[in-house]
């Protein structure tokens, strides 16, 4: 199971489980089925590129349900 930890990680949370192919639109965040939700977890270097993971999150129509950056 995934689970935060470092510097710069964070959990995001979505709606449904995602297929293999959605999960390539996410390469460097693990993926974590959990009941009727995947989580994505990894390091995000910034602000800029949170916000390019949520604009991908939004343009395949996954609906967000959670972002919360872990604490070290």
């Amino acid at each position: 199971m995934a689970m935060c930890g470092g510097s710069e990680q964070y959990e995001i949370r979505v709606r449904g489980l995602l297929s293999e192919t959605v999960l390539h639109a996410f390469p460097t965040l693990y993926a974590d089925a959990r009941g009727t939700e995947t989580v994505l977890v990894g390091a995000i270097p910034d602000q800029a590129a949170l916000h390019g993971v949520l604009a991908q999150i939004e343009a395949l129509g996954l609906v967000l349900l959670e972002v919360r950056r872990c604490q070290p």
